[in-house]
Formats: structure tokens, C-alpha cells, sequence
């Protein structure tokens, strides 16, 4: 009879606990659906993307965060990145710079080193040359990074990841968004970066349910 009851206790407080883990962030207030963009499927992983700019001072003080979640990320969440322009040219002449930084595999490199260069030591990039002169110290040529920046798959690359923005209904940064389908943004409910964070976490464990077994 001791027994029963335990088990019966057990299984209540279990499902107490379960229920309590699934409410503990509730779409609407501390992360919103996005319904413009097909939800990504099929994939075998959970996909984060962060979108940010380097003119952001949020964006340079959000990195440090980024950077100690990405070392503790689990192996089947991929990380991507949008550099965003909201139709300002400085910021689309960044975001095009990234991109090629990207497409010449030296973007983890110089990612954080460009935060750096615009945020501690106070550097201005008006210009492709003076961007070129910067990644160039990445193990890249400045002809190789130009032919990058203003190719055809640059500007492709570009249309779609601020088409992307716009259909994630990315207004500010930093913002995070999990698969295509959660939005999550600093308020009054998700107080700061580590809130921000513990969010994107508690939906990339809902997604993950989902993943095709291996």
C-alpha cells in the first residue's frame, strides 16, 4: 500500500515538474511565432540564427554571451548568422563584408576581430578598400576579398539574408530566431542576454524532439 502511494506521489510530481518545464516561457510574451517563413524540416539539426551589425553597441556587448553559449552548444544546433542593414547603406556595406568574410571561410575568425576593431580601438570602415585592408589580415588577399564582396553570390547572399530579416519581422538588434519558426528579442518579460539565451535554449529542446533519428 506504502508503495502505491509513492509511486502515485512520484509520478505526480513528475508530471507536475514536466508541466511546469513546458510553461516556463509562453509564446506571445517571451518568444513569438513567426508564421511568413516556412519552418524549417527534414534538417538533422536545430538551427539558431543570431542577426546583429557591427554599427550595433548591443550587438558588441551581446558577443561575449554568444561566443560561451556556442562553446557549450549541443552537436546537432548549427549556428548561422545574419548581418542586418535596415536599408541603411553603412550597415549593408558591413553586412556585404561579412558575407565575404564568409564565403572565404575566414568569417570566425575576423568576426569577433571586427567587433574589436569597431568597439575597442575605435576604427571607421567607409569604404570597400578600407574593409579590404582590414581582412586582408585574415590570410586573405585584398583582390581576393574584393572579387568576394562584389560578386553575384555576394549580392544574392544579401537579398536573401535581408529578406529573411524582413520575414522574421526583425526590427532591432540583437535578435535570435530557432528554426525559422521563434522569434525571441530583449523586453520587459526577457530581461537580458542570459534571459535571451535560456529562451533560445528551452525552444531548441522543443525542436529537438523533432530531429529524424540517426
Amino acid at each position: 500500500m506504502m508503495y502505491k502511494a509513492l509511486l502515485a506521489l512520484s509520478l505526480l510530481i513528475g508530471s507536475q515538474l514536466a508541466t511546469a518545464q513546458e510553461d516556463k516561457y509562453q509564446e506571445g510574451v517571451h518568444f513569438f511565432k513567426i508564421d511568413q517563413v516556412p519552418a524549417q524540416t527534414g534538417a538533422a539539426y536545430v538551427e539558431v540564427t543570431e542577426i546583429f551589425s557591427y554599427a550595433c553597441s548591443h550587438c558588441n556587448t551581446f558577443e561575449p554571451y554568444m561566443q560561451s553559449w556556442k562553446k557549450k552548444k549541443a552537436d546537432n544546433v548549427k549556428l548561422n548568422r545574419i548581418s542586418v542593414a535596415f536599408g541603411r547603406k553603412s550597415w549593408e556595406m558591413m553586412a556585404r563584408g561579412y558575407i565575404a568574410a564568409e564565403m572565404m571561410g575566414i568569417v570566425e575568425e575576423s568576426h569577433i576581430g571586427m567587433m574589436d576593431a569597431i568597439w575597442k580601438q575605435g576604427k571607421k570602415f567607409r569604404s570597400m578598400d578600407e574593409l579590404a585592408d582590414f581582412y586582408s589580415g585574415f590570410g586573405v588577399t585584398r583582390s581576393a576579398f574584393i572579387a568576394n564582396f562584389q560578386s553575384f553570390a555576394a549580392d544574392s547572399q544579401l537579398r536573401k539574408s535581408q529578406r529573411d530579416a524582413q520575414l522574421f519581422g526583425i526590427t532591432g538588434t540583437p535578435s535570435l530566431v530557432v528554426n525559422r519558426k521563434y522569434r525571441i528579442v530583449g523586453n520587459k518579460d526577457v530581461p537580458d542576454f542570459d534571459a535571451m539565451l535560456d529562451v533560445v535554449d528551452f525552444l531548441v529542446a522543443k525542436e529537438a524532439v523533432n530531429l529524424p533519428s540517426l
